[in-house]
């Protein structure tokens, strides 16, 4: 599969991520969208992971910049976990596991086949602190070898004001259940 957009597009993305990024200078003030643009113009792979972002409905949005490596960071900023990566299982092992009612998918595999990697339980904190998501889903987030090496797996969601972080068994999957993505430019 090419990892390319066409002109249409390319041009259908930059619209809709600039009219988010100006709808939501909460999320990075400071910064100016025509400097995020430059940066994505010379990376067209990167434009091609945030449309596969944009697809899944995760509607990313620029929620930092790093002076020193010169690099802009994108979230994804659905309210609620993304509907086009909900009901997958944390990762291939898992997947794999499964005798009866496989998902479709991994989140791990989905990250990966879309260019991006999957928010930590740290990023996804920063992330609650711009505004508040998944009220109503809840999100796979990385986890720790060492807890995934006994089959469990990592999530987060925000319930009664507060963000919590739980676990479950590698293998399960919700259908009000997805993963969140960042993307680095």
């Amino acid at each position: 599969m090419a990892k390319e957009l066409t002109q249409e597009q390319r041009e259908t993305l930059l619209n809709t991520l600039k009219a988010r990024f100006e709808k939501n200078m909460h999320r990075h003030e400071n910064l100016e969208w025509d400097k995020v643009q430059t940066k994505l113009d010379a990376n067209p792979e990167k434009l091609w992971s945030l449309n596969e972002m944009e697809e899944t409905e995760g509607e990313p949005d620029v929620v930092g910049y790093d002076e020193e490596k010169n690099e802009y960071t994108f979230y994804d900023c659905a309210k609620e976990s993304p509907k086009g990566r909900r009901s997958v299982c944390y990762d291939r092992k898992a997947l794999e596991a499964r005798k009866k009612h496989k998902p479709a998918n991994s989140a791990i595999d989905m990250a990966t086949d879309m260019g991006i990697e999957m928010l930590t339980e740290e990023q996804y904190r920063a992330l609650q602190e711009l505004e508040e998501f998944d009220k109503k889903t809840s999100t796979w987030v990385a986890t720790p070898s060492d807890i995934r090496e006994l089959g469990g797996a990592l999530f987060c969601d925000r319930r009664f004001g507060h963000v919590f972080l739980y676990h479950n068994g590698a293998d399960s999957y919700y259908g009000s259940r997805g993963f969140r993505g960042l993307l680095r430019v």
